[in-house]
């Protein structure tokens, strides 16, 4: 598994559905970005710069909102995932 540095967090998206309301198959560019996910990694918090750390606030396993263009998508083992700031994530679902 990846580990994340600094307040970097890895997310699993949500998928999107494959058809619309009406039974219509979407190409994946007609697809909408996901906003929601879980986090499966969190980094170990950033460096203020009086040098002290500050702690995540997110941990593995929450299910939270992130910005719409946030991140970076990467595989690993045939599964995507995002890796974004931890400021990028504007909630946690509970």
């Amino acid at each position: 598994m990846l580990k994340p540095l600094g307040d970097r967090v890895i997310i699993e998206t949500e998928k999107e559905e494959e058809k619309s309301v009406g039974g219509i198959v979407l190409a994946d560019n007609a697809k909408k970005k996901p906003q929601a996910g879980t986090v499966v990694a969190v980094g170990d918090g950033r460096v203020l710069d009086n040098g002290t750390k500050v702690a995540p606030v997110v941990k593995k396993g929450d299910k939270v909102m992130f910005d719409k263009y946030a991140g970076t998508e990467i595989e690993d083992n045939d599964q995507t995932y995002l890796v974004l700031h931890e400021k990028d994530i504007v909630a946690i679902v509970e």
